[in-house]
Order: structure tokens, then C-alpha cells, then sequence
């Protein structure tokens, strides 16, 4: 092993990343993940349970920055207002990253195991941000239809960014996909 250098978590996930790209997410094994970041398997596992945590290890950096916005949200703020804000927190973390997210979007898309892991944790996410919204006493059905809305919107914001011929920033996808939302439920069709 060669001297010691910072971001070993950041160092290992661009391995594997770099690995899954090349070999297959099924064919990368631990041991080469470790080798190609410079380090050993047993510090691989002091950061990751396992090869697939890799991709998901921000999910609760993720669902932290969203909750801890919408709790914050100034008490006059409706449900929706409250989930904006979720919204705007959440994006920001992505600044400077969109090359590794389309990347990680790709690895995940191709391999039914992982598109899972995403869906449950978007599925957390949403369970997350109904509660704040329960504690912020917002009433049932209210509560989880706009859980499960500002979810959908970040699913659906960041799918737009993470495509190919896409420039624009995070958040500003993400107001413009709410500002739809906003627009079909309007509409009323």
C-alpha cells in the first residue's frame, strides 16, 4: 500500500464506480474495489457494508438535509411550501456533481439488484418526509399525498438532470418539475 491519502470513502466509491463501468457491477468483487483505490478489503469495510452500499452511501446525508428543511420550514408554510424547501436542500448536496451522479444513474439503471436498492430508498425518503410532515401537524391524507409528490418530483428533477443533453443545475430542475406539478393539479385534467 502506498502512503496515505484523504476522502478514502470518496476514493473507494470512484473505484468501484470506475469498475462497475468497466466490468459490470456483478462481475466487481470487493477485493478489486479496494485494489483500485489503493487500499485493503478491510478498509473497505470499515466505510461500506458491502458493494452495494457504495452507491447509496449519501442516502442518508440525502434524507437528512430534506427532513431537516421541511422541520424547518417557517411555521406558516403550507405542506407544499414545506416540501419546497425539502426540495431546495436536497438538490444543493448535487452541486458539483453531476458527472458522478449520471454515472451512478447509469450503473444503477442496468442492474434490476440495484434499481431495487433505489426505489427503497426513495420509498425511506418519502416515509422520512411524511413524518416531519405528521409532526409539523399536517393532517392524513394531506401528509402522505405530498410525501409522496415532493419524492416524485425529486425522482422525476433528477432523472431530467442526470440525462445526457441536459445543462441545467439540480434545482432549478427541481422547481421547474414542482412548478408542473403545481400546473397538472391546477389544471385539474
Amino acid at each position: 500500500m502506498g502512503r496515505w491519502e484523504p476522502d478514502t470513502p470518496g476514493r473507494l466509491a470512484k473505484a468501484a464506480l470506475d469498475l462497475y463501468r468497466e466490468r459490470g457491477y456483478e462481475q466487481t468483487t470487493v477485493a478489486e474495489i479496494a485494489g483500485r483505490a489503493g487500499l485493503t478489503e478491510r478498509t473497505f469495510f470499515r466505510h461500506y457494508a458491502d458493494k452495494r452500499e457504495v452507491l447509496f452511501a449519501g442516502s442518508a446525508l440525502l434524507q437528512e438535509a430534506f427532513v431537516a428543511a421541511v422541520t424547518g420550514a417557517p411555521a406558516s408554510a403550507g405542506p407544499m411550501r414545506a416540501v419546497a424547501a425539502g426540495l431546495d436542500a436536497a438538490a444543493k448536496l448535487f452541486t458539483g456533481r453531476r458527472e458522478f451522479a449520471r454515472e451512478r444513474h447509469a450503473v444503477i439503471t442496468a442492474n434490476s439488484d440495484l434499481l431495487e436498492r433505489e426505489l427503497i430508498k426513495l420509498a425511506t425518503l418519502s416515509a422520512a418526509v411524511l413524518a416531519a410532515l405528521r409532526d409539523r401537524g399536517v393532517p392524513e391524507p394531506a401528509a402522505t399525498v405530498t410525501a409522496e409528490a415532493g419524492v416524485a418530483v425529486f425522482k422525476a428533477g433528477f432523472e431530467r438532470w442526470v440525462a445526457a443533453e441536459e445543462s441545467r443545475d439540480l434545482p432549478e430542475l427541481i422547481r421547474d418539475t414542482l412548478d408542473t406539478l403545481g400546473a397538472v393539479v391546477a389544471d385539474g385534467s
